[in-house]
């Protein structure tokens, strides 16, 4: 493997505008990455025409010697196969979009190619992005390169397999649930949801009235999410749930310190996720690195309902009104536990709707109230070890029940309430698998939740240590 692909991001584009290595020698290195990988990991399922990224490649060379670098100038990008990158397949992980092209490019990718950045191919993720697990009927089972017998995540697992094993150095991926942090936290990756409506979404096709989805960087340290950020947040006409520009380079936030005495809430269970020992203990050692630094961690005495259950009926209500169309005649296309999550959106009701939206009232109460009380929130990312490649995900640990949606107890809140939430790697399990802790900010400050992120990964750095070999796990 071609050593430069161990680089983060910031280093890379450095070394790129140093012209100490070309836009082509690196695009030819990922290329031969891909193909080394590929069939082990299943992270790209679609790939542009090679003599065509190498002819963009060439023309982002000539730009770095004419003094003309954009910020990603030369950087190959893979984009989620639930966003559209025109002239790439756009399946979605479903059998009954297997035939369509994307003409156009979803907002976020034309910002990241006007950086400089240029599309390659795309990345696997699961039917619908509907569970944490990747795989799906179109392109098969995505797996870990730190243990190919165990999941990357979901959704955006095609997207942190590549990363992780440093195969591409820029990817998208969004998260509605836990979809950039919970593959974050499996592969190692430092994984970002910012506060709802920080990045633009869309063109859209169907208006979503859940409003938890966002778009987010998922990279290898935390300087390299600050510079993705920079280059895709601000507001879109095209997406009138946009927040204003924030105002700010989240770089150069960057480039100031962590202010002092903060006071940090610590909760290794919002009183109802169930955690494997190892984990628990991980984190809770990490959160230690704060008072190190001289903040002040507190215990949280109250956690946020849990509201796994009606956030699953949400999503599958939208997603039952966006696919009854195809319902049933094309059922067969499609996987068996996603067809049948989908029939549960004809459960909503009324009262349930009502229902819903009172929970939700409750978790920005208590939101609001933490964060009176609280700069920062820490707690575990996600509460277990990965579960195998093609699931399922357990329905208990160490012999206490799962409760529903256990695997995103502690992302699921924060996509409800909107506030900017990141995951980094604070060690390894029992099983030598990643370990992530989750910082969550009040909203609208992803600097904070970066500046806090940053002052942990240079008090315990986890770059560059990276899955790039691996044995085929006794496939």
């Amino acid at each position: 493997m071609d050593e430069t692909l161990t680089l983060s991001l910031t280093e890379l584009t450095g070394q790129l505008r140093a012209r100490k290595v070309s836009p082509v020698e690196l695009m030819g290195a990922v290329l031969e990455r891909i193909d080394e990988t590929n069939g082990d990991l299943n992270a790209f399922v679609a790939m542009r025409d090679r003599e065509a990224l190498v002819a963009d490649a060439r023309d982002c060379e000539e730009r770095i010697q004419r003094g003309e670098a954009r910020p990603l100038e030369g950087i190959p990008l893979g984009v989620k196969d639930l966003e559209h990158a025109e002239g790439l397949p756009n399946t979605e992980g479903s059998l009954i979009y297997k035939d369509r092209i994307s003409d156009h490019d979803d907002i976020h990718v034309a910002r990241l190619k006007a950086a400089g950045a240029i599309v390659i191919g795309k990345t696997n993720a699961p039917e619908f992005g509907h569970t944490a697990v990747t795989k799906n009927l179109v392109y098969g089972v995505t797996r870990s390169p730190w243990n190919l017998e165990r999941t990357p995540g979901g959704s955006s697992g095609g997207s942190a397999a590549a990363m992780a094993a440093c195969v591409c150095p820029l990817v998208t991926a969004s998260d509605g649930g836990g979809s950039i942090r919970i593959p974050a936290s499996f592969t190692g990756t430092f994984g970002l949801k910012p506060s709802y409506g920080r990045v633009p979404r869309g063109p859209i096709a169907h208006w979503d009235y859940d409003e938890t989805s966002c778009y987010g960087p998922l990279t290898k340290t935390v300087e390299d999410a600050a510079l993705y950020l920079d280059q895709v947040a601000g507001p879109s006409p095209y997406d009138p749930k946009t927040l204003p520009a924030p105002g700010l380079s989240y770089a150069d936030a960057l480039g100031e310190a962590l202010p002092s005495g903060l006071r940090i809430g610590f909760s290794p269970d919002l009183g109802y996720a169930v955690v494997q020992a190892d984990v628990a203990a991980a984190v809770e050692e990490a959160v230690g690195v704060f008072d190190k630094l001289g903040h002040r961690v507190s215990p949280l005495q109250s956690g946020p309902p849990w509201m796994g259950r009606h956030w699953g009926l949400l999503g599958l209500f939208e997603l039952a009104a966006r696919l009854h169309e195809y319902l049933p005649d094309r059922e067969s296309e499609m996987g068996r536990a996603f067809i049948a999550g989908v029939k549960t959106g004809w459960e909503m009701t009324p009262e349930r709707w009502r229902s819903i939206g009172d929970q939700r009232v409750e978790l920005n109460r208590w939101c609001a109230e933490t964060f009176e009380r609280f700069d920062l929130l820490i707690t575990p990312t996600v509460p277990y070890d990965p579960p195998p490649a093609k699931g399922p995900f357990p329905a208990e640990t160490e012999g206490r029940p799962q409760p529903v949606a256990g695997v995103a107890s502690f992302t699921i809140p924060f996509n409800l309430s909107w506030h900017p939430a990141a995951t980094l790697r604070v060690g390894r399990s029992q099983l030598g698998l990643p370990i992530g802790m989750q910082i969550v900010g009040p909203r609208h400050r992803e600097e904070l939740v970066l500046q806090a992120a940053l002052a942990f990964q240079r008090e315990r750095p986890w770059h560059p240590d990276w899955p790039t070999r691996w044995s085929d796990g006794g496939r």
